[in-house]
Parts: structure tokens; C-alpha cells; sequence
């Protein structure tokens, strides 16, 4: 059988006309030449390069489309009937609604979260609602990185930023909310770094916390744009980015002259960072006045992965965020989605094998969240379990802005007077249909009605993924997540199994 999807996708509204594939190549089995093109390499032929990347995007997710071999679904959740750990065994006290799901981590600046989840990093589409529904939630929220180049008023002097105002209305976006949980945080590529953008946020806006990222997360490299003519890469190279090829390299400015200039393309610069930089740039951020400090990588080679949570140990960093394959919620190249690092599972199981080790050498551990296409609280608890303690938190991405955007439209709808047919039945005003508004004004008070229902749509979906944890661990009789380890998961594979008894990278 094969795991890759076919020669068609969602990406980009391609589709194979045969029902008959050939699995190996995604092909259809008969390809005829009457064929109007309809499929990826129609389309490759008609856009060339630009075909490497999602023609869909913009107001849009995308993630992979690829069945992997292996997932959290391979397990399912095991269950108990006597005892009680981290409560006394009785009625009051051993229930689900006592199961407690606060983390708390943070190397000089204490962090509490309601709930061991995080909204890694994002900034597109209805990014106010799911920062404010991260706050109203109690959980930590991630802007995504190139996040100035969203600003009109953007200002750069000198290839440093000096005029970003549009950061602190995302900042604000969380901290109006804000209740004593959870933190925003600011992530920045390379670029950002080389742009002074950590040192503007911490200054200006006055930001607590900033993520450097590794790589592009679920892409693995950063993005190729294409840019409209010459003068705008003149433009774009004048600024100090990566420009191919050369727009004022020999014989372009002829070229130009006679219409006959290739196509130019923006290429953002990958980190090359390591520990001699990091460690005293962490340093130095944190002199500035950041309170903490986050790294974010993917699901690369283990020897990576180990690299940086050494360098993330030295650096006494807070958080890591590892993104499993596959994933994605933005400019990815299609088949990077596809075809490109360690599925969530597996590289938590690496994760955990090199924290082990260094917790025999007694090094600082930083905590530890794994993302990378969760989506319900069956697959929280399964990674929380997997982790053994290890793991700190989830990240929750792509649905959690799916939450954000269907809170929005559906409430919109119900303002004016067109309830959807599937909520008819719960009432005919925001008030009755969002079950989980009361428990809002019961925390804010009535302002809680004007709040926007986008941001009620991310409240209520944690909500549900945390009262859905805290059932499972009351499965299991355990009234504390900190308790949740692998006896709680059944394996129902053989890859399963390897995988939990430590033989997968045998």
C-alpha cells in the first residue's frame, strides 16, 4: 500500500479524473492525451516552480494530506477501576471535575496555564480572536514570525525595525483579556533576529516573551516568493533580503530593457544559528527586559533535536516547542507537508529518550510542548501520556483557528436572524446557543456578552478538549495529569508496540 496522497490535492483544487490510481505515483493508471489537465503535473506544466507551493493560501489553512503509517491513533487509552492517584479515594474528592490540568514551568519567570495546552504560532486569518480566546482560555499564545512584514506602517532604517505599530494591538489582543494565566509570545525567524526585531517588541511594546525559531517548523526551509518584476526585487534587495537571481547582477539591467528578465524570487535566510550565538543572545534578551524565553523546532534529525535542547539547556530557555510531520498552516511547499520530518509520535519518543539522558547528566530540562496536527482531547492525553511528565503542554495550531474563524461566522449568522440549521435546536441568540458564555461572564463579568464570539469559539473548544482530558484521566484514576504515564496507553499495532518499548530506532 502506499501512505502519499495522489497526484491531486486540496492545495491547489486538483484532482485525478480516473478512479483507477497507480499507487507508486499517484497517477492516474490510464492518462489520455485529451486529457484538459486537471491534476498536479498539469499544473506543474502551466505554473513551473511555483507549483512547489500551495496555490491556495492566503485566507486559508493547509496541512498535510498524507496518511501516515504511524499516529497516536495506534493507541488507545487504557482504563481502571480501583485506587486513586493525586486524590483521596472517595466520592468528593476523586471525580473528574477535581482532576487537575494546571501547568506551571519557567527558568526565572513562573508561567501558569489552566490547562496543558498552547496555540503555536500564527498570524493570519482571525489572529485577534485566537490570541483573545487564548487568554480568556488561560493558555499561551505564539504570533507567527515575519509577523511586521503584516504592518503597512512598517518603518526599517538601516535594515533595522523602527516603527511597528501594528505589534502592540496583537500584543493587546491577548493582554485585554489577560487573567493571571498563560503568556503571548513573539516568534522570530532569522530575519526578525537580524531586523532588531526582539529588542523593538521588548522595548517599545514592552513584550514579555520571545520564541527563535529553528528552521520553518512543519516547512523545514523558509519560503520562496515570487516577486512581480524587477523593480520590486530591486526594491526587496535594497532592503537587505536574499533576492534570485542577482536583479542587479550583470546584464539585467539589458535585459529588462528588452522584456526579457527571468522571474525573481525573495528567499528568507535560514538560521544558522548555534550555541556560540544563542547562548549569549539569550542572554542579552533577557537583559533587555524579556521574561522568557522559547525555542520552536520541528521534527528533524534526533541529532538536531538534541542539539538544541543542549543548546535550550545551557541557554536555560523556559519552553521548547517541537512540530511534528505533517503540518503546516501557511506558505509550505506541498510535498515538505507531505513527505518531510518525524510524524508527532516518533519524535516524541526521541525527545524522550534524549531527556532522559540528560536528566542522568543533570542538566537544566526546559519544558517541553509537541505539536503538530492535534485536534481533540484524545490525542492531548495520549502525548501527555507518551511524555511520562516529560512533556509540559499540546500544541493546538490549525483547529484552534478553526475554532476561531467558525465562532466568528457563526455567530455573525446568529446576530442576523439566520441561525444555522444544526443550532436551531439550542436557541436563537448567541446568549443560548454558546453553551460555555455563562462560565466567561462568571470570570468577567457581564461585559463577557460583548465579547467577540470568534474568541468565545477558541474559549469553549479548550474548554472541551480539557473537560475531555480530565474524563480520561478519571478513567484512569488519576486526579492529576502529572501522574499520566505509558501504562495508560494500549498499543493496537506492531509498530505501536516497538515504537513504546523503545525498539522503533533500533
Amino acid at each position: 500500500m502506499t501512505y502519499s496522497p495522489k497526484a491531486s490535492s486540496a492545495f491547489n483544487d486538483t484532482w485525478n479524473r480516473s478512479t483507477f490510481i497507480s499507487p507508486q505515483s499517484g497517477m492516474c493508471s490510464f492518462c489520455t492525451e485529451e486529457c484538459s489537465g486537471t491534476c498536479e503535473i498539469a499544473l506543474a506544466a502551466v505554473l513551473g516552480m511555483k507549483a512547489v507551493y500551495p496555490t491556495n493560501t492566503g485566507a486559508n489553512q493547509v496541512a498535510s494530506e498524507k496518511d501516515y503509517p504511524i499516529d497516536f491513533s495506534h493507541f488507545n487509552i487504557n482504563g481502571r477501576v480501583f485506587g486513586a492517584t493525586g486524590a483521596n479515594p472517595t466520592f468528593e474528592e476523586a471525580n473528574i471535575y477535581n482532576v487537575k490540568l494546571e501547568r506551571v514551568f519557567g527558568k526565572y519567570n513562573e508561567v501558569k496555564m489552566t490547562m496543558p495546552v498552547i496555540l503555536p504560532a500564527l498570524i493570519k486569518m482571525n489572529w485577534e480572536d485566537y490570541f483573545a480566546g487564548a487568554a480568556m482560555a488561560g493558555v499561551c499564545c505564539v504570533i507567527g514570525e515575519d509577523a511586521k512584514n503584516k504592518d503597512p506602517e512598517l518603518i526599517m532604517e538601516n535594515g533595522k525595525v523602527v516603527n511597528f505599530p501594528m505589534l502592540g494591538k496583537i500584543l493587546d489582543s491577548f493582554r485585554n483579556y489577560y487573567r493571571g494565566y498563560g503568556q503571548i509570545i513573539l516568534q522570530c525567524n532569522v530575519e526578525d533576529d537580524m531586523n532588531g526585531v526582539p529588542e523593538y517588541a521588548i522595548k517599545v511594546h514592552k513584550a514579555d516573551a520571545i520564541e527563535l525559531k529553528f528552521g520553518q517548523s512543519a516547512k523545514g526551509t523558509q519560503p520562496v516568493v515570487r516577486l512581480k518584476n524587477r523593480e520590486e526585487a530591486l526594491k526587496k534587495q535594497a532592503a537587505g533580503s536574499l533576492v534570485y537571481p542577482d536583479p542587479s547582477g550583470p546584464g539585467m539591467e539589458e535585459a529588462h530593457k528588452e522584456g526579457v528578465c527571468p522571474n525573481f524570487y525573495y528567499y528568507s535566510r535560514l538560521p544558522f544559528w548555534d550555541e556560540e550565538y544563542l547562548v549569549p543572545r539569550i542572554a542579552e534578551l533577557r537583559e533587555m527586559g524579556a521574561k522568557n524565553i522559547y525555542l520552536k523546532m520541528a521534527g528533524y534529525d534526533p541529532q538536531d533535536l538534541e542539539k538544541v535542547l543542549r543548546i535550550g539547556s545551557k541557554a536555560e530557555v523556559d519552553m521548547i516547542t517541537f512540530d511534528g510531520a505533517g503540518g503546516g498552516s501557511g506558505y509550505s511547499p506541498t510535498k515538505m507537508m507531505n513527505e518531510w520530518g518525524l510524524p508527532p509520535v516518533v519524535m516524541e519518543e526521541a525527545i524522550c529518550r534524549i531527556v532522559d539522558k540528560m536528566k542522568e547528566e543533570g542538566c537544566w530540562i526546559p519544558a517541553i510542548t509537541i505539536t503538530g496536527g492535534f485536534a481533540s482531547e484524545d490525542q492531548v492525553f495520549k502525548s501527555l501520556a507518551y511524555g511520562e511528565g516529560k512533556v509540559t503542554a499540546v500544541g493546538i495550531c490549525r483547529a484552534a483557528m478553526t475554532a476561531s474563524m467558525m465562532g466568528k461566522n457563526i455567530g455573525e449568522q446568529i446576530k442576523k436572524g439566520e441561525v444555522p440549521k444544526n443550532f436551531k435546536k439550542y436557541g436563537d441568540t448567541v446568549e443560548e446557543i454558546f453553551g460555555d458564555l455563562a462560565d466567561l461572564r462568571a470570570l468577567y463579568g457581564k461585559k463577557a456578552n460583548e465579547f467577540s464570539t470568534g474568541a468565545i469559539g477558541v474559549f469553549s473548544y479548550l474548554r472541551k478538549i480539557a473537560f475531555g482530558v480530565q474524563h480520561f484521566a478519571a478513567l484512569n484514576r488519576k486526579f492529576d495529569i502529572a501522574y499520566l504515564d505509558r501504562k495508560d496507553l494500549i498499543p493496537l499495532t506492531r509498530d505501536a508496540k516497538d515504537l513504546i518499548q523503545g525498539k522503533w530506532f533500533e
